[in-house]
């Protein structure tokens, strides 16, 4: 994919939040086309583009809309509502014109497999004939086709599903709207031909084609498809507005009202596949309450799902999927010993999805056995459909221990997920908690209290990710579990204030937001610019999912003027552009999108002797500093923080899917020696897990080529750019101008 220049020219060294966001997305679209990736993982990133362009629609778009009449400006690039909406608009049919490309190219590569989606006007007569028949016998009489009127008012249309619409011509020679919904949920989405196992027809294709059949008094004058997607922008803060008086029952439903009401929010866009007639779009624009603008053309199925279908159709074929990469045993966790006598011994931090989540489950399910245990506390924001951590905390409460749940019921779009769960336990008997009135609790924490020979005993997890035993595979995070007494007591302190529906105002080892998360930030980053004022070396270094927070980002720009190196790696929105002369020449800005979603927080303050490292389950993003409770830990055994480092120092030097941001705020594929981070963590997990098992096993062969360079040597390549005299790279290393 080419180079795009940003459809909204930067304002300094700041980045519009929302074009930012589209800049990520375009990132996931060009691994669509990226032919180092197998076809079919192709695919995959061409779905996660619509998917994730979907939820963007309905919840940064539909508050953009909700705010139009508003003087409300963007606080970084001073955009109004009315213009980020107009430039994510104009951005966004740039970007469907590149999926419509890249779709294209892969459909085309998929029937070089075998496999075809085809159109139904392209049939033989016999196909087509074997089509109708099909369609009045076993698709006809599952729709429920509308025509609009005085007395038949346009119909609701459900979010994301697809519709075809029909002009329909009088015999009187007057005009009418037709609308068949296209059997979301009922039918088959892709309709196999005669004789044939891997050629199909979309079902909406053979809908819309054959419209003639369904609205047999009218003449058929022009079809389309469409699919409406609907604003989620409904704030979920409205339940919880009075959760102190309500009864828990009373809260879940209703959150369970306020979901029923986001189903049928305003539209925010309308894609549509075939020739829109002006009639027709004005129809559509008036019944719908949309703008044209809003109407966006598509060269390719509406919906990308079905490639998931196709995928599956091709699992035989490993050569069109990435290599099977399987969790790996921790070299750091013995299987055989129990956990908490191992965290006691010292303090242990899992690697998703490198290594497997086992010792965590074993971890509760130990505890809910374990005399000594008096309570399990923990943090629930996202889980699995089918918990095992659940079922573990349910087990313990059945063995008498006292479980605290604190379940989140305004995780966007897991609501009813979470609302499921949060019956189950306690049911079980499990105390469960719902967080603080405005506030999300996003924090990742788990606390065990024992009392063993009469002293209290804390056995804590903070971690980076979801207790989410599904996303574990998927999504790069930490676990730290740890024994200190000093981050239990504070974990401790964080579950009692939830607990009395209070915040934490101050913590000595632990971060925690809202409260004291970002002014130790800000005091740490103080910290470098006072340093690198005097002459001494300075560092900063961030890897996180977003970075939106004015203040940190103000703290950042006076730092590299100050002279402190900083790298980030930041894989979705980024508000601050580096290397801008004068302003973040010092900042460079990497992203990383690959093979798993990187999802870890890590924030390393200072070089080599006095380096503190931490990670978090806080974004530098506003709603994670000061509308969310999160937790940042530090990383205090030496060999845990030099392995958090190197890893960190490995996502700098990745060419494979990773990108440097210029100083225009567009992103391009970074250069040098091929490297692949995401596969090199793998490798070196399977090679820990093959010399555990002895000198007589087999090692695994690596699915990429590791490059040999020194982390340093390399980095200190890729940072050759000079800044003054002199200029201090990764962790304080000096660098002599050329």
């Amino acid at each position: 994919m080419k180079d795009q220049s940003a459809p909204f020219a930067p304002t300094g060294c700041y980045e519009n939040r929302e074009l930012s966001w589209l800049k990520f997305n375009r990132r996931v679209l060009e691994e669509a086309e990226d032919l180092t990736n197998p076809l079919c993982e192709r695919m995959n990133f061409a779905s996660i583009f619509q998917s994730n362009l979907d939820e963007f629609y309905m919840v940064r778009v539909g508050m953009l809309m909700d705010t139009l009449h508003l003087t409300a400006v963007d606080d970084k690039t001073g955009m109004t509502s009315a213009e980020q909406t107009a430039a994510v608009l104009d951005c966004t049919r740039q970007l469907l014109a590149e999926r419509d490309r890249i779709c294209r190219s892969l459909i085309a590569e998929l029937k070089g497999q075998g496999v075809e989606v085809c159109s139904f006007a392209e049939l033989s007569d016999k196909q087509q004939s074997f089509l109708e028949k099909h369609f009045t016998s076993n698709v006809l009489p599952l729709l429920s086709p509308q025509i609009i009127g005085r007395k038949q008012p346009f119909p609701f249309l459900r979010n994301k599903a697809i519709y075809a619409v029909a002009l329909l011509k009088t015999k009187s020679g007057g005009e009418r709207m037709g609308i068949v919904p296209c059997g979301e949920g009922v039918l088959r989405r892709l309709v196999p031909l005669p004789g044939e196992k891997q050629r199909f027809v979309l079902v909406e294709d053979l809908i819309a084609s054959l419209l003639s059949k369904i609205f047999t008094h009218y003449k058929v004058e022009g079809t389309v498809l469409i699919r409406l997607v609907r604003s989620a922008d409904i704030h979920m803060d409205d339940a919880s507005s009075e959760m102190s008086a309500m009864l828990a029952e009373e809260y879940r439903k209703s959150m369970e009202k306020l979901i029923r009401r986001r189903k049928r929010l305003q539209p925010v866009k309308l894609d549509y596949q075939g020739k829109l007639s002006d009639t027709m779009r004005d129809g559509l624009c008036a019944c719908l309450g949309l703008s044209k603008k809003h109407l966006f053309s598509s060269g390719v199925p509406l919906d990308l799902t079905f490639m998931g279908t196709l995928r599956d159709l091709l699992r035989d074929r490993t050569e069109l999927f990435y290599p099977r990469r399987v969790p790996q045993n921790s070299p750091n966790v013995d299987p055989l010993h129990p956990m908490t006598e191992q965290i006691r011994q010292r303090d242990l931090m899992l690697s998703y999805p490198y290594e497997s989540v086992r010792p965590l489950l074993r971890l509760l399910q130990e505890a809910g056995q374990d005399p000594d245990v008096v309570s399990i506390k923990m943090t629930l924001y996202r889980v699995a459909h089918n918990s095992k951590i659940v079922e573990a905390l349910v087990d313990a409460a059945e063995n008498g221990k006292e479980v605290v749940a604190l379940v989140e019921l305004r995780a966007r779009f897991d609501e009813e997920n979470n609302i499921g769960w949060s019956r189950v336990l306690e049911q079980a008997g499990c105390r469960v908690i719902y967080g603080l009135d405005g506030l999300k609790v996003h924090s990742k924490l788990l606390l065990i209290t024992r009392m063993h020979n009469d002293q209290v005993e804390y056995i804590t997890q903070v971690g980076t990710g979801n207790y989410n035993e599904d996303t574990v595979r998927l999504y790069t995070d930490y676990a730290l579990m740890t024994a200190s007494p000093a981050i239990g007591a504070e974990a401790a302190q964080v579950f009692n204030a939830l607990s009395m529906g209070e915040v934490v105002e101050d913590s000595r080892h632990l971060m925690v937001a809202p409260a004291c998360l970002r002014d130790k930030v800000v005091a740490l980053i103080d910290r470098e610019i006072e340093l690198a004022r005097a002459d001494q070396d300075s560092y900063l270094g961030f890897k996180l999912n977003g970075l939106t927070d004015k203040l940190i980002i103000d703290k950042l720009i006076e730092a590299s003027q100050a002279g402190v190196k900083i790298d980030l790696v930041i894989r979705g929105i980024c508000c601050l552009i580096g290397g801008v002369p004068g302003l973040t020449d010092n900042i460079t800005v990497h992203s990383i999108v690959g093979r798993y979603l990187e999802h870890a927080r890590i924030y390393i303050f200072g070089v080599e002797g006095r380096r503190q490292v931490y990670i978090s389950s806080a974004d530098f993003m506003t709603r994670n500093t000061t509308r969310r409770v999160e937790v940042a830990a530090p990383i205090q055994a030496p060999a845990l923080r030099t392995h958090l480092e190197n890893m960190f120092l490995d996502q700098l030097r990745d060419t494979a899917k990773g990108r440097i941001q210029r100083q225009d705020g567009v992103y391009v594929r970074a250069q040098g020696e091929p490297f692949n981070s995401q596969e090199h963590f793998c490798d070196q997990s399977y090679a820990n897990q093959w010399a555990l098992a002895g000198p007589h096993t087999e090692p695994p062969r690596p699915a990429v080529k590791a490059v040999q360079a020194s982390p340093a040597k390399t980095v200190s390549k890729k940072l050759s750019v000079p800044v003054r005299k002199t200029r201090r790279t990764l962790f304080g290393r000096i660098i002599r101008r050329d």
